[in-house]
């Protein structure tokens, strides 16, 4: 175990150094100049070349990297150039949003799926599997900038139960959180059935029907909890979607989390903040990851044998 977890950490450090390079690359190389946004198209050529001197943008791309890394390595994230605060205090008060609404969509996604797969795999091929599975499909094709507004329009302007955006108490969370969770339980809910449908046929499972144990009892207690390894895998893969798909609701929602300000950023050219923001999404995935890899290697020994071969 300890091999396969020396393994994974270093294979997770290979990827953030990769990650963070490539964040930076792709932000410079992004059209727009931010200090035109900044000053404006009126402004004199001399104010302008002064500004870029004075934030460092005027240096070769190599050394602004070098500068880049230096900086993350001290935990120092630099300082945004439209609002002139260290990206460190922004990123703190927005993270709170984005983890609330992350834990919500995620326990949306579980409540959803997990009722759903095991129904459509304990009635295969009835109405009643047909049905789940259409509502994956369905959940799966419908984006994330296409289902908020359609709940908005039902439940907040032609119903008046939710806020329409905003974070302001538990019902504004509701909308969101649907949102963000309803495509994740699409792809959950179609894991558990395929992972159930497998154990259903093992023996042991017939023999604990044969022992005359009650069918909702093998079920749940044997035959759910050895189909949850998959499972695990997936959730912790589709962690990274549900990050990346919470940028777009809580453009929709006006939800004030690292998406928003991911959002905001761009609209201002807000290079340092674009990167930290997409940085801190990138590194949660990966960490995830590294985190499902260690414990699906502790739940299933074959795992990190292989590994050591």
């Amino acid at each position: 175990m300890l091999g396969f977890f020396t393994s994974r950490l270093i294979s997770a450090a290979i990827v953030i150094l990769g990650v963070c390079c490539i964040v930076f690359l792709f932000i410079h190389l992004i059209p727009g100049d931010p200090i035109e946004v900044m000053l404006g198209e009126s402004a004199q050529p001399a104010d302008r070349e002064a500004l870029r001197h004075a934030l460092g943008l005027d240096q070769p791309i190599g050394q602004q990297l070098l500068h880049y890394l230096q900086g993350l390595a001290r935990f120092d994230l630099g300082q945004s150039l439209h609002s002139h605060r260290p990206i460190n205090e922004m990123l703190l008060e927005r993270i709170p949003a984005t983890a609330e609404l992350a834990v919500a969509g995620l326990a949306v996604a579980v409540l959803l799926s997990f009722p759903l797969g095991v129904i459509a795999a304990t009635r295969q091929h009835t109405p009643w599997d047909y049905g789940t599975m259409g509502f994956a499909m369905l959940g799966v094709s419908i984006p994330h900038f296409v289902m908020g507004p359609l709940l908005i329009l039902i439940f907040s302007v032609g119903l008046g139960w939710f806020p329409v955006s905003g974070r302001e108490g538990l019902l504004s969370l509701v909308l969101p959180a649907v949102t963000l969770g309803t495509a994740l339980a699409a792809v959950l809910s179609r894991m558990v059935r395929a992972s159930l449908l497998e154990v259903l046929n093992e023996d042991y499972i017939r023999t604990a029907r044969a022992k005359g144990l009650d069918e909702r009892r093998v079920v749940w207690r044997h035959a759910l909890r050895n189909a949850l390894l998959p499972v695990v895998t997936l959730l912790g893969l589709q962690l990274g979607a549900l990050l990346g798909g919470a940028v777009i609701t809580e453009a929709v929602f006006s939800w004030p989390g690292i998406g928003q300000l991911t959002v905001e950023a761009i609209q201002r050219r807000d290079y340092p903040v674009v990167q930290a923001c997409v940085l801190l999404i990138s590194l949660t995935y990966v960490v995830v990851n590294t985190l499902t890899d260690l414990v699906y290697a502790w739940l299933d020994p074959r795992v990190r044998l292989g590994e050591g071969e």
